[in-house]
């Protein structure tokens, strides 16, 4: 007799599971770079920068597995992304940020793309999943975009760019206070 092998039922339809998989391989690919850019300020003297990024590619890891857990769990095939032409050297901690900037702006496109098609066929528990994901991309561009203003506001001659690292370390209390996480009191 032929043994039966069971299959869990699907609950995510395979376009939605490949846009979930292209995902996953951007926020795999955000964790290698912002690894990358954190050694790289190690390297150059930029300790709370440092800090900053090699906790901020701990939370993209943490992204992809949210999305891996919830591929896997809805009946589809989470893959693990291959990561490659990851960028190891930078000429200022100024492109640093922007890149991070530049960075998160594409992954909120990505996750909108993703938010949309979800509505289009109605996929909801899907799309209630990745609310989650919309409201973390806020917080995420509110903070590279501030990194990226500091530059301006502090300026980068003399002790400036040892003033931006220390700025650096409060990015995360700024992001949190203007989306509403926190109170407004110091």
């Amino acid at each position: 007799m032929k043994k039966q092998t069971y299959t869990p039922a699907r609950s995510i339809t395979p376009e939605i599971e490949a846009l979930l998989n292209k995902q996953i391989v951007m926020e795999g690919k955000s964790s290698a770079a912002y690894l990358s850019m954190a050694s790289w300020c190690d390297t150059q003297g930029f300790e709370i920068s440092a800090e900053f990024l090699y906790k901020h590619s701990e939370e993209e890891r943490h992204h992809m597995l949210k999305l891996f857990r919830y591929v896997n769990a809805a009946g589809g095939h989470a893959l693990q992304p291959e990561v490659a032409g990851i960028k190891h050297e930078f000429k200022s901690l100024r492109e640093v940020f922007e890149q991070v900037l530049f960075h998160e702006i594409e992954v909120t496109k990505s996750i909108n793309n993703i938010v949309d098609q979800c509505l289009q066929i109605k996929d909801f528990a899907t799309f209630n999943f990745l609310q989650w994901y919309v409201n973390e991309q806020r917080e995420e561009e509110t903070l590279a975009r501030r990194a990226v203003e500091i530059f301006d506001i502090i300026g980068e001659e003399g002790v400036g760019l040892w003033m931006i690292d220390q700025e650096v370390g409060k990015l995360e209390a700024y992001a949190a206070r203007v989306s509403g996480k926190i109170s407004s009191e110091r």
